[in-house]
């Protein structure tokens, strides 16, 4: 498994990351704890959650929480689990708490802050993550309070970095203006869209993290399943791609197909390919795989030693142009 360092920390990071959404509403918990043990064993050190995992109505689940509860039963378990891991979650979201009050919506003030991630640790069974990520932009909070509120729980040791997550070039230069006027560190990190059927990042946001220091950890390297190869095969039940497959254009299924069949002159599975791909950006950091089984994962660490050939690449922007 290759490693980098994270953005401007000391801190190493395997270049193909665990996500953990699909623990729960569509993987039980003996698969996710099977999952979360081969990807230690593979070399995956990186795991990433969030404290509203378990909803998904696509699936009928509609437990926030219940993903943070799985992964800290996992490391109840001992044998170094939580001292191996390099630990992320996220806070943003409303948690459907009636204790919350009015303040059960979406985004941060220091009460909920405080609040948020006291439970996500009481649910990940642990007294810290290395990241707690901002999961979304909230115009209804300055940076000014938000820096303060995150770092006082940071000097209480609850959590080591902050990143964001799905933030703007415009909210990523905001935290960062006002992080450098308080003469703190900032945002380390931003977990971002990115895949060869979602290339706007290439735009703004993929330039200005490489140009501040800030890593970037990609989601969604598979567009929902599109660039999995499964519009052609099976497709698994429960799935995302299940529900996209049906509502493609002709001109998207025709572009797709031109994908699979360049995928199958080089050997490779369309899923490692998009992966590899997306690795070999500068700007990237790391991948998130998010498998629903054992099996899914050891296929995706096929990615992190896969190189594309130069002209292969070209082929590929050819079908994906940049926007």
């Amino acid at each position: 498994m290759e490693y980098t360092y994270l953005g401007r920390t000391g801190m190493k990071i395997s270049r193909v990351a665990l996500g953990t959404m699909n623990f729960g509403p569509t993987t039980d918990e003996k698969e996710a704890c099977r999952i979360m043990d081969a990807a230690l064993e593979a070399g995956i050190n990186f795991f990433d959650t969030a404290n509203m995992y378990g909803f998904r109505p696509d699936t009928g689940f509609n437990r926030k929480g219940l993903t943070e509860e799985i992964i800290g039963r996992w490391f109840a378990l001992g044998g170094g689990r939580r001292e191996k891991t390099v630990l992320a979650t996220k806070i943003f979201n409303a948690m459907n708490d009636p204790n919350d009050g009015p303040n059960d919506v979406m985004g941060y003030s220091t009460y909920k802050i405080r609040r948020h991630l006291d439970a996500c640790l009481r649910r990940l069974q642990t007294d810290r993550v290395e990241i707690l990520y901002l999961h979304g932009y909230d115009p209804n909070c300055t940076w000014t309070e938000a820096w303060e509120a995150l770092y006082r729980e940071f000097y209480r040791g609850k959590f080591d970095y902050v990143g964001s997550s799905n933030f703007t070039a415009e909210n990523i230069s905001d935290a960062q203006a006002t992080a450098d006027r308080k003469q703190i560190l900032g945002l380390v990190t931003e977990e971002h869209r990115y895949s060869l059927l979602a290339r706007e990042a290439e735009k703004d946001v993929l330039p200005l993290c490489k140009e501040k220091g800030i890593g970037v950890i990609v989601h969604s390297p598979l567009s929902g399943g599109m660039l999995s190869g499964s519009i052609f095969g099976t497709i698994a039940q429960g799935g995302r791609s299940q529900k996209f497959s049906g509502r493609l254009s002709d001109a998207e299924r025709a572009r797709l197909t031109k994908y699979h069949e360049l995928c199958g002159q080089l050997g490779e599975s369309e899923s490692n390919v998009a992966l590899a791909w997306v690795l070999r950006n500068p700007a990237v950091s790391a991948v998130l795989s998010g498998p629903r089984t054992v099996e899914q994962l050891q296929s995706s660490l096929r990615a992190a030693e896969l190189k594309l050939p130069d002209d292969f690449c070209g082929e590929l922007g050819k079908i994906f142009p940049r926007p």
